[in-house]
């Protein structure tokens, strides 16, 4: 093994990764804002990247297996990437490069040596974005990473043998009319880190193993039919190309993207028109349906908006059929023969149909004594609160007429009910004009 060389390339690698992680902690500013958006795709991110690399080669992987030669050296090897990322945690990466791989046996007591001549290798790979160490913050320094996928490499393997025969498997092609080097299909997986330099720069530490579809890359068979192997130890700047507006989505944290749009004011503030038009609308769709006479026609489209209770109405509205005067019996009045009092729709006023009967109840009471307790109720048109003073005022307007015809104010005692006990349906005017009533009880 050429320890010297290994130990240039550690000691280079270390002074380098020294070096980023302090440019890298540095960085301690606060995110810019971004104008990229959770859900905006992928066109507002810059997703092409270009990489230059450069490292060791050697015909072992850290995963082990049987190899043809006991020793192994280190060679220097580069190599050209270019990704398309396709989302924050994911992108696709085509890789070549070039190099020179070589074992020896000088230390099994032999002189056999292979050395191989990696006229290129060519493949394409998934990288995926594995976990970041910083997560949390709003913009990551340093992600780790996995590549796999499938390449083709053209080789030259130069074979010494122990007895010190040179065969050079170029030139046995060559003579058989083949081609200049061997090409054979392979394997990459790979991890790594990189660091974030700047918006435009990155720093690569990888280590990829190739797993060759053949047993040919180092020019023997000493261990009968076994598939060779060979790594790739790099180190190297990768530049992401396209607009300096757009930031660069292999670095991108959704988390944070989230939470910052959740707390974007300008956000928040299209929320809150958002409601206010949402708002508009439903009073607006509230106005169309409104019906104050209840004669089934809207108010927008009602040609005689004050129609009379009951009365059959054309489809503007105008009435073509008067309402018949009805007098309307409690169930349970209290007073036995007493029939409810009724009112008009939103009216406090007896009406004179009404007088009989509050006669026969003040004659009962000037000359039976006792008390009379007088319940006003409306039908659920208008709030609540308005139905329940309509009520009251109903109960009163009795109340007055039978002070006005000899019955003690103290004898009378009156409630509101509002909408609360209907005897009848309000989905229908029938059932409204039977619920506008006052009913009278003795006591």
């Amino acid at each position: 093994m050429n320890y010297s060389t290994l130990k240039k390339g550690v000691a280079a690698s270390l002074v380098a990764l020294i070096g980023v992680s302090s440019i890298a902690s540095a960085q301690d500013a606060p995110a810019t804002t971004s104008s990229a958006k959770v859900f905006g795709g992928r066109a507002q991110y810059r997703t092409w990247s270009l990489g230059v690399n450069a490292g060791v080669l050697a015909p072992v992987v850290v995963t082990g297996g049987t190899n043809d030669y006991s020793n192994w050296d280190v060679n220097l090897g580069y190599g050209l990437s270019l990704r398309k990322q396709l989302g924050h945690a994911f992108g696709l990466e085509g890789n070549v490069f070039r190099g020179k791989v070589s074992g020896h046996n000088e230390k099994a007591g032999n002189q056999g040596k292979f050395e191989t001549e990696l006229q290129y290798a060519v493949d394409l790979r998934g990288v995926v974005n594995v976990a970041t160490v910083d997560f949390l913050r709003r913009e990551n320094s340093v992600n780790f990473f996995v590549t796999g996928g499938y390449g083709v490499a053209a080789y030259n393997p130069i074979v010494t043998a122990q007895n010190g025969t040179v065969t050079n498997w170029k030139d046995v092609k060559e003579a058989a009319g083949g081609d200049s080097y061997v090409k054979q299909a392979y394997i990459p997986v790979g991890a790594g880190i990189k660091f974030k330099v700047s918006d435009r720069v990155s720093f690569n530490l990888a280590y990829t193993m190739n797993f060759v579809d053949g047993d040919n890359f180092d020019g023997t068979r000493a261990n009968g039919f076994t598939k060779d192997k060979f790594s790739y130890t790099s180190a190297g700047l990768e530049f992401s190309l396209g607009s300096k507006a757009k930031p660069n989505l292999d670095w991108v944290n959704p988390l944070a993207m989230m939470y910052d749009e959740l707390k974007d004011p300008s956000l928040r503030q299209e929320v809150e028109a958002l409601k206010n038009r949402v708002a508009n609308v439903e009073k607006s769709v509230d106005d169309l349906k409104k019906d104050s006479d209840g004669d089934g026609v809207a108010d927008m489209f009602d040609k005689e908006p004050n129609s009379a209770p009951g009365a059959v109405v054309d489809g503007s509205g105008r009435t073509i059929k008067f309402p018949e005067t009805t007098s309307v019996t409690a169930p349970n009045s209290g007073v036995t023969g007493f029939e409810t009092i009724g009112f008009e729709f939103n009216s406090s006023v007896l009406k004179t149909e009404s007088y009989p009967t509050l006669d026969k109840l003040s004659s009962v009471l000037r000359e039976n004594g006792g008390k009379v307790t007088v319940a006003g109720h409306a039908s659920s048109e208008g709030t609540a609160a308005y139905n329940m003073k309509l009520s009251k005022d109903r109960a009163n307007s009795v109340k007055t007429y039978l002070v006005n015809s000899g019955v003690s104010a103290s004898s009378v005692v009156t409630k509101g009910f509002g909408e609360t006990k209907p005897i009848a349906s309000n989905d229908t005017e029938e059932g409204r004009i039977q619920n506008r009533r006052v009913e009278t009880s003795r006591n």
